[in-house]
């Protein structure tokens, strides 16, 4: 690499965050922390402040004034933002070279689409963006030359075994000559895989997020009990790779050592295999085209007993079949299921509804929930007011279920 890359990390508290930052401390010559954002976790955001000195950081708005006088009082000289106005002013910063698109939920979309807006090279972990964005976050990174990098493992894996010219542009898919069959999604199955549905429904929060494989946050977890992440990346893979969703399989693979792969027309499979490490796929895309260390643990084939391959279970996991109907029934659809998923996700960790409930609230909210049209110009605010009224009508779904 020839000059240091500027690093905004939006999210920067969670586990991309933490895994990111790993990365970027063990390579000082070639990336430069320049902005950080967080924003329940206060003091952690401090102290990475401290360890790393970014020029910028950004917090909830209410917390702006206490922030910037705590950093004044150690001496630190950062400028501090707020809210979402000031994800996006660093999102857009001209000094920003690359964006860390890490912040949970529909919170991320705003910054990661005006990152795309400003051309900037932008890592994405936050797969809402295309799940409630896709073709205006699509036609927003190429009308500006911006990058999109994907960071999930499986999207990573994905790219890593595409052909070059399908990497620099998702339409050269469709070219023959590339022989691109379909996709295959992994997915481990979550802590519920070898239980009944009647287990499921009597789990408690603590088992719900007690992932057998990686470590993440509470949502992404809660999502991977349900197999809704999966239903997530196959929406946000649709929009990537430019394919309808059922040249998209899924396919549990509970020791997470396959990320993901590619079947192509002469009856090749390329696979992506590592260790279930984040830090990979991070190391993978900061680094792209080159290659870094990443700080993973090298995968040990000699300790591969086997690798399982299960075909999901529609009806217990019918968040995956949900998210294929909205796919199939568009953008409005998916909006309104990730706003949904969401609610029902914070109502369950909120001890007001089982984790089973979570499907049924979702798919009332998909086919019951009546929102606006939208067309081929929409643009960020109309998708938002999608989302607002999914959120407000499937807040008094959870109030009659709990």
């Amino acid at each position: 690499m020839v000059m240091t890359q500027r690093i905004a990390v939006l999210g920067a508290t969670g586990s991309i965050g933490d895994s990111t930052l790993a990365i970027l401390a063990a390579q000082p010559l070639n990336y430069q922390v320049y902005a950080l954002s967080g924003y329940h976790r206060l003091d952690k955001l401090f102290a990475l402040c401290q360890q790393f000195l970014p020029k910028r950081v950004s917090v909830p708005t209410a917390a702006v004034d206490d922030f910037a006088k705590r950093l004044s009082a150690e001496g630190l000289n950062i400028d501090v933002v707020g809210g979402a106005a000031g994800l996006v002013d660093i999102a857009t910063d001209t000094q920003t070279d690359t964006v860390i698109a890490a912040i949970v939920g529909a919170a991320g979309l705003p910054s990661t689409l005006a990152a795309a807006r400003a051309g900037k090279r932008i890592l994405l972990a936050n797969k809402e963006a295309l799940v409630m964005a896709g073709q205006v976050m699509i036609n927003a990174v190429k009308a500006n030359n911006a990058t999109l990098l994907p960071l999930d493992s499986e999207h990573n894996a994905i790219f890593q075994c595409l052909p070059l010219a399908i990497q620099r542009d998702n339409t050269q898919i469709h070219q023959p000559n590339h022989g691109v069959r379909k996709l295959w999604l992994t997915a481990s199955g979550g802590p519920f895989l070898q239980q009944s549905f009647a287990q499921m429904q009597q789990a408690s929060v603590a088992e719900a997020v007690k992932h057998p494989n990686w470590s993440m946050g509470q949502k992404i977890s809660v999502d991977s009990a349900t197999m809704m992440n999966k239903g997530l990346e196959l929406i946000e893979a649709c929009h990537l790779f430019d394919l309808p969703e059922d040249k998209i399989n899924v396919v549990i693979h509970p020791q997470s050592i396959i990320h993901s792969m590619v079947e192509y027309s002469d009856g090749s499979f390329l696979a992506q295999l590592g260790s279930p490490d984040m830090k990979t796929p991070i190391a993978h895309a900061l680094s792209y085209p080159d290659r870094i260390e990443s700080g993973s643990q090298p995968l040990d084939l000699f300790a591969l007993s086997a690798l399982e391959f299960i075909q999901p279970d529609l009806q217990k996991f019918a968040c995956l079949r949900l998210a294929r109907q909205a796919m199939q029934a568009g953008t409005q659809a998916t909006i309104v299921l990730n706003a949904a998923n969401e609610i029902a996700v914070a109502a369950f960790l909120n001890g007001q509804i089982c984790l089973t409930d979570i499907a049924d609230i979702n798919e009332q909210a998909l086919n019951d929930i009546q929102v606006p049209p939208l067309n081929d110009t929409a643009d960020i605010e109309d998708i938002l007011t999608i989302d607002k009224i999914a959120r407000h009508l499937t807040d008094k779904l959870v109030a009659k279920l709990a």
